[in-house]
């Protein structure tokens, strides 16, 4: 095992898939496999036992689930990170887990190479969504309707009007390039105002971000 490596527990509660993706990524450069689990509170254990950089974490399992295991996970241990691996991408399950903490979710038609991209990048500080669970993430956000009313009403946690625009402009997917054209200011300010809708929201990415808009119901507007 290199240094580099990240260091991974997979938790899933079917012995065949849990021993097959770490016989898989342990083949795989750059990713150590350092337990598995069958359950949740197994793979909190693991958490703090083994010292993993990922928890790759299915949803459906017995003792303890994987959102309330990745809940647990990230209160005790913030620097581990979890990608969520299941069969389910309904909405319950997706905004669950990123609501949990989650910084991937992926299903299980995910290939190797997809699963490798998503451990490196939660290692990183970064999200990685399965494309149907983006669209998913994305279709809710652009569902939400501003709350009715006379006015502009305040924004929650003192964010102000600019970063409301930011947030919103996050929710349709835009990156920081495109939020930079449409509002016709300069990437580093772009980069200053998402910072600061990360700080205030409590976001850690932006999928989480999204997530914050659709459940406020800011993710509506002009476009």
């Amino acid at each position: 095992m290199s240094p580099a490596d990240v260091r991974v527990v997979v938790a899933d509660d079917q012995a065949v898939v849990r021993e097959g993706l770490a016989t898989i990524l342990d083949l795989l450069d750059g990713i150590t496999v350092v337990g598995v689990a069958a359950d949740g509170a197994a793979a909190v254990e693991l958490a703090a036992t083994a010292t993993p950089d990922v928890v790759l974490m299915d949803l459906r399992m017995p003792v303890l689930d994987g959102v309330e295991g990745t809940r647990a996970i990230r209160a005790a241990h913030p620097g581990v990170e979890v990608v969520v691996l299941t069969t389910y991408a309904d909405d319950d399950s997706i905004f669950g887990a990123l609501r949990a903490g989650a910084r991937g979710y992926l299903t299980k038609d995910a290939g190797s190479a997809e699963i490798a991209r998503a451990v490196h990048a939660a290692a990183a500080g970064q999200a990685l969504l399965d494309p149907a669970v983006q669209a998913r993430v994305l279709g809710a956000a652009g569902g939400a309707d501003p709350a009715p009313g006379a006015g502009t009403p305040p924004l929650p946690d003192d964010l102000t009007a600019r970063e409301g625009e930011v947030l919103r402009l996050i929710a349709r997917g835009l990156t920081n390039r495109e939020i930079a054209a449409e509002l016709v200011v300069s990437e580093a300010t772009v980069k200053t105002h998402v910072n600061h809708v990360f700080a205030k929201t409590g976001a850690r990415d932006r999928a989480q971000a999204v997530h914050y808009a659709y459940e406020r119901g800011l993710a509506g507007g002009p476009t």
